[in-house]
């Protein structure tokens, strides 16, 4: 009788705990013990759970906000633990009382495992537990509940009666007709998913109502959600009802009196160009671009202004050149002197994008003269804009034309006191080296890049050394060795210790691109040199450099040049760079290991052991270079190796990988 009792108490133990923990002043140990509520429910099976853990929640839901958004999440995947689809009703009390509370971000995440938890319902169930859980939020004093109902309609919809139908469209116009803003928002920003999955004639006859009725709403953060339900609605008409039903409507919220209306209509103006077609774009939605590119807020014109390009790409190809030249040009050329920097810059992002569309005769008349301006604006963001979109331009006519103008306003943006203006022109340099070539380079622009190495902001001279790799891939390593190579070679004698490193810098990169001959002739020397300079900083760079190219250099070079100077470094008296050194050479001595492995061992069987090599040799670097590896330990691990092929080829079992290293380690 004892041992019973002591089995039923320890049974029972969890979910004391839970409740304990969850009673616990501590807010981190309730947060932790509902994280843990899928383990508790593991624990007592799915008919306590159902039975005792579920009420227990549902009667505790009074605590701190980040506690009820863990529980909320955790009640949606919590299905399988109470015995499966047919017990996910007793899922839904919880999650209907977390759908009420005042904090926003725990109702939404309730509605959402309201969603989940519906869509695992049979229809029958469906129509008998979520249904009245819904129309009991639909009718709930606090408008917190009525918010939550216009999540579940388009979960419900689809998979009840019609009867059962009719009383959900009936719910629905009920929140939309609401007293309380919020939850007329709420009906708003539903209203576009519940348009999906409503059947055509109820569409027309219940829900374009309530749009029409939600655009008219005197809060005008009811009427821009119903823009975006516009989209939806547009989309699932015919072209006839969209002009008759949708277009009155939308033309209003274009004219809106709240600027934030229009803001949302020029965000979604492209969708809506896609959703009502070709026709009633030509007719109707180019007045209306019109208009929103010359509106009073600064805010809707710079919105519209980055649509510019998308709108005219999805224009009848057949009318396309003709509506752009007549009638979106003229409102852009305004845009492109707009008193507001932000319209200006939102322009210079797309207005690029027409040249395709125009061909190179209309580009040249219509589109060169307003780049010539912008890339004399006096904003910068406006001239790196253009600079960065440049691509488009010169597949149709070349840059050539541009070219005298954008050099004032490269060499201005090189200069901008804001660095991370000069960063984002360095990031463009290699693109506009190739498209206006090395000649104009050399002549106009290399200057400005060997600039960018001695700036005061450390982001600025990093990214100008991955440039200057960049700009041997472009221009190749024989440019490299003429043009800039000097240059640099020349900061590893600056005084000041920061240009020395950038010096390294630079050579590590280059060291990649310009190949064994030139680093080694170039490169090495320089690197040398700076092992016995008397800032630390400086020297135990020259540790990391030397790792770095080490792989770009010949063995032989490695073993007379580099080696004595990382053993000089080595025993160096400040401790930073002994430790780099020590760190260098095990690092080059692994390399180098690994390449005689790679060298004696036939390919088929050098990539079984490799992996395992490598992660030894990371571990317990040799000693010595691999170069002097005895042959007979070779022939031992390729003994091993056969070893092991044969094991496979009769059939036995492969070594594992513990096996394998035990086989290298032996060697």
């Amino acid at each position: 009788m004892a041992a019973s009792d002591k089995s039923v108490d320890d049974s029972l133990y969890p979910i004391a705990v839970l409740i304990d923990e969850l009673k616990n002043e501590d807010v981190q140990l309730r947060l932790n013990s509902i994280k843990k509520l899928s383990t508790i429910a593991l624990a007592l099976g799915e008919e306590r759970t159902r039975s005792e853990l579920i009420p227990f929640l549902t009667e505790t839901i009074y605590d701190e906000d980040e506690v009820l958004l863990a529980l909320a999440d955790q009640l949606g995947n919590f299905t399988s633990l109470v015995g499966g689809p047919e017990y996910a009703m007793y899922l839904l009390p919880p999650l209907e009382s977390l759908a009420t509370v005042e904090e926003t971000v725990v109702r939404d995440k309730a509605v959402e495992s309201l969603r989940t938890v519906a869509a695992e319902h049979s229809a029958l169930d469906l129509e008998i537990h979520v249904v009245p859980t819904l129309q009991r939020l639909v009718s709930g004093d606090w408008f917190t509940s009525r918010t939550s109902a216009c999540g579940l309609f388009s979960v419900c919809y689809p998979r009840v009666t019609q009867p059962v139908k009719a009383e959900l469209r009936a719910n629905f116009r009920k929140l939309c007709q609401d007293e309380t803003p919020m939850v007329r928002r709420a009906a708003a920003n539903k209203l576009g998913e519940f348009a999906k999955v409503v059947e055509t004639e109820y569409l027309k006859s219940d829900l374009i109502p309530n749009f029409v009725q939600l655009a008219q709403d005197d809060q005008d953060s009811v009427r821009l959600l119903a823009v975006e339900a516009c989209v939806s609605i547009a989309q699932l008409l015919p072209q006839d009802d969209v002009e008759h039903l949708v277009l009155p409507t939308l033309r209003q919220c274009a004219s809106d009196s709240s600027w934030r209306v229009r803001y949302m209509v020029a965000e979604k103006f492209v969708d809506l160009q896609k959703a009502v077609g070709p026709e009633i774009t030509r007719v109707d939605l180019v007045p209306a671009f019109q208009y929103l590119l010359k509106d009073a807020e600064a805010e809707v014109r710079a919105a519209v202004a980055t649509k510019v390009k998308d709108f005219c790409a999805n224009l009848d190809k057949a009318n396309q050149m003709q509506i752009i030249l007549s009638s979106i040009l003229p409102y852009v050329r305004d845009l492109v002197s707009d008193p507001n920097p932000h319209v200006k810059s939102a322009l210079a992002s797309v207005i690029m994008g027409l040249s395709p569309m125009l061909g190179a005769y209309q580009t040249v008349e219509q589109l060169l003269p307003l780049f010539l301006i912008q890339l004399k604006d006096e904003c910068p963001e406006v001239r790196l804009n253009i600079i960065s979109n440049l691509d488009c331009v010169n597949d149709v006519i070349g840059i050539q034309q541009l070219s005298q103008s954008l050099l004032p306003a490269i060499v201005e943006l090189a200069e901008d006191s804001k660095w991370r203006v000069r960063l984002a022109i360095i990031e463009y340099m290699p693109a506009l080296a190739g498209q206006l070539g090395q000649e104009f380079f050399d002549q106009k622009l290399r200057g400005l890049c060997m600039g960018w190495l001695n700036d005061h902001v450390y982001a600025i001279r990093e990214a100008a050394t991955l440039n200057m790799k960049k700009l041997v891939e472009q221009f190749g390593a024989p440019w490299a060795e003429q043009a800039i190579i000097p240059m640099i070679l020349v900061m590893s004698r600056n005084k000041n210790y920061l240009h020395r490193m950038t010096c390294l810098f630079c050579l590590n990169v280059l060291a990649e691109v310009c190949g064994t001959e030139i680093t080694t002739k170039l490169l090495l020397p320089t690197v040398l040199l700076l092992a016995a300079d008397p800032v630390a900083n400086v020297r135990f760079n020259v540790a990391k450099t030397l790792q770095k190219i080490s792989p770009f250099l010949e063995a032989s070079v490695i073993d007379a040049q580099v080696k004595p100077t990382l053993d000089k470094l080595n025993a160096d008296a400040d401790v930073d760079v002994k430790h780099f050194a020590a760190q260098a050479i095990a690092g080059i001595a692994a390399e180098m290991e690994l390449n005689v492995f790679r060298t004696a061992v036939p390919p088929c069987m050098g990539f079984k052991l490799e992996a395992a090599l490598a992660s030894k040799l990371v571990v317990e670097p040799p000693p010595n270079s691999a170069a002097s590896a005895e042959p007979g330990v070779l022939l031992e691990l390729n003994a091993n190796i056969e070893k092991n092929d044969n094991n496979v080829d009769a059939g036995g079992e492969q070594p594992q990988p513990q096996q394998q290293l035990k086989s290298v380690s032996e060697c």
